[in-house]
């Protein structure tokens, strides 16, 4: 794809992508067969929802057919939201993925999995887990070392402390919520 290309794809497409409240992340065109594939990928900070992308990608295609910024030959139109393998490059990337485990890779320090704290405008406060019953450690990773990111996908986390007092908090709550749903039930078949 030409800078000339792109620069007009992001041009035509930006404008509909933040009338739709999302960020433009990526603008990719590649061969697919005989015809080519423009990939449009949109995210914002609370995530994507399939409604917008589905009414987004129908006004991107009104808006190509209408331009001749993709040329006359066919093309696909795909729009969708990052994946959870894609890199983390922005600082708008680790605040969306606050309390998330992350895989840094940092230019001094080497390699560092750790979950993202707080994120502020030069870095991150990141909590290492700690390894056969040692407490999580706190850490820092300024932005300028970061070489490499990528969420860690977790399978079943390990609650900390405090999450599982508010999970205690709840099931209290459901109890108690649960204990007079019956009384009233109960009310109910004896009348």
């Amino acid at each position: 794809m030409s800078t000339t290309q792109s620069e007009r794809l992001r041009a035509l497409l930006e404008p509909l992508v933040g009338t739709a409240g999302l960020e433009l992340e990526e603008v990719r065109v590649s061969a697919a067969g005989n015809r080519r594939q423009l990939m449009v990928v949109v995210d914002a900070e609370d995530g994507v929802q399939l409604d917008a992308v589905a009414e987004l990608s129908r006004e991107m295609s009104q808006a190509l057919d209408a331009s001749d910024v993709m040329g006359e030959s066919e093309y696909v139109l795909e729009v969708t939201s990052p994946g959870t393998d894609r890199p983390l490059t922005e600082p708008r990337h680790f605040r969306r993925n606050t309390g998330r485990l992350v895989k840094l890779q940092l230019e001094e320090r080497g390699e560092l999995i750790a979950r993202i704290m707080a994120v502020d405008d030069s870095g991150l406060d990141l909590e290492v887990p700690g390894v056969k019953g040692r407490k999580p450690k706190p850490a820092r990773a300024d932005f300028a070392e970061i070489a490499r990111a990528r969420v860690e996908i977790e399978f079943s986390r390990k609650k900390h402390a405090d999450d599982a007092d508010d999970a205690d908090d709840a099931d209290d709550e459901a109890t108690r919520d649960g204990d007079e749903t019956v009384e009233d039930d109960e009310s109910t078949e004896e009348a």
